[in-house]
């Protein structure tokens, strides 16, 4: 008989935020001793600056730990006003649900998660709402086997993972939720009031009710663009503090961003990142350009129905970057306008002209300018056809 050697652990491909800046978490734990609110692993100011990062500057520890660094600098992971973060921070020490809006591709689902692992060390407690999302999802299912062969017992109740952060005093994230139904949105609604959750067919036993553990709270999201899909009851409203995620204002923060997070995805996919910056820069021009409605120059641009948002940007520099290393022919830049035309076209056919006129206004103006970049790009006016 031959004996085979247990395998490695797969690769993943990606971390989540805790295990990703598990030093960061560690340090500013050790870091900043101060008060904090039940059940969280760090300080309401250590969550911002994990969150926010320490402009550059090296925090020191007071006194040495084994296993971490006297010193370490914290990096930004979110790219927007601090005071937004702190907001948020200062809803969930309150114990307040917190609901994450704003456009698609604005770093909802990132704030969430990074808010969730520096509060209480995990952000793997999560809901994904869609239209197919039951109540039980909220509350709590039953181990089918156990319960034919048992009956109702603790032992065949199977936890929410909501139910699990109220056990246990954590955040639970429930992702997009206005794409659940109304009546499966409203299980949040005693949830949240009660902050208990009953359970009938236990009403012989003491797990009959689940009361959370302090520190419990939700943080949700929701895109502007599913207003109007599963519209959130006022009664659920009024149990959230509202903080909208708004487009990242500086162009070179932006910039900054996508090149980041490009080059960790082209390096995921086994390769190293040769996209020019000059060819990123243009790509974030071209976004920011469609995205306001208006060109760095002042000239007044079309904007196209679709969002063209950072995510969008950072998945058209990762396709760049995958094909300038592994079909390494020709120039990356003939590449630009058909993944433009991707992203514009996806739901208005409408978007197509729009993305031609672009081209016929500040891409020409600027090749007229002299602009050897924006000069190439109007030759490929061709390729958007």
């Amino acid at each position: 008989m031959t004996v085979t050697a247990p395998s490695a652990p797969a690769a993943r491909q990606v971390l989540p935020a805790e295990e990703r800046h598990a030093a960061e978490l560690a340090f500013l734990a050790a870091h900043d001793t101060g008060p904090r609110p039940p059940g969280w692993a760090l300080t309401p100011r250590a969550v911002v600056t994990f969150v926010c990062g320490s402009d550059g500057t090296e925090l020191a520890l007071a006194k040495r730990r084994t296993g971490l660094p006297a010193k370490l600098a914290i990096a930004p992971k979110f790219v927007g006003e601090r005071a937004l973060v702190e907001r948020c921070v200062v809803t969930l020490a309150g114990e307040r649900g917190l609901l994450l809006t704003g456009e698609p591709g604005t770093a909802k689902s990132m704030l969430s998660e990074l808010l969730a692992a520096a509060v209480c060390g995990t952000s793997a407690l999560t809901v994904q709402g869609t239209a197919g999302t039951t109540e039980d999802a909220f509350r709590y299912g039953w181990n089918y086997a156990l319960l034919l062969a048992q009956g109702p017992t603790p032992q065949a109740l199977v936890d929410s993972p909501v139910l699990s952060a109220m056990r246990t005093g954590r955040v639970v994230r429930v992702e997009e939720i206005t794409r659940c139904l109304p009546e499966v949105q409203d299980a949040l609604v005693s949830i949240l009031s009660d902050r208990r959750v009953s359970v009938p067919e236990l009403t012989a036993t003491e797990d009959a009710v689940v009361s959370a553990a302090p520190g419990f709270t939700v943080i949700a999201t929701a895109n502007l663009r599913d207003r109007g899909v599963s519209e959130m009851s006022a009664a659920l409203k009024r149990r959230f503090n509202f903080e909208t995620v708004a487009p990242i204002a500086d162009a070179d923060a932006e910039a900054t961003l996508i090149r980041r997070q490009a080059v960790a995805a082209v390096e995921r996919a086994g390769a190293a990142f040769g996209v020019d910056d000059a060819v990123l820069d243009a790509l974030v021009t071209v976004f920011r350009d469609l995205r306001s409605g208006r060109s760095a120059e002042g000239w007044d641009v079309e904007r196209p129905g679709t969002v063209m948002s950072t995510a969008e940007a950072v998945q058209v520099a990762a396709s760049l970057g995958v094909a300038a290393a592994y079909l390494p022919d020709g120039d990356v830049l003939d590449l630009l306008p058909g993944h433009l035309l991707g992203v514009v076209r996806k739901d208005d056919p409408a978007d197509h002209g729009r993305l031609l006129g672009y081209w016929d206004g500040p891409v020409r103006r600027r090749a007229e300018d002299g602009s050897a970049m924006w000069r190439r790009l109007w030759d490929l006016r061709g390729s958007l056809r």
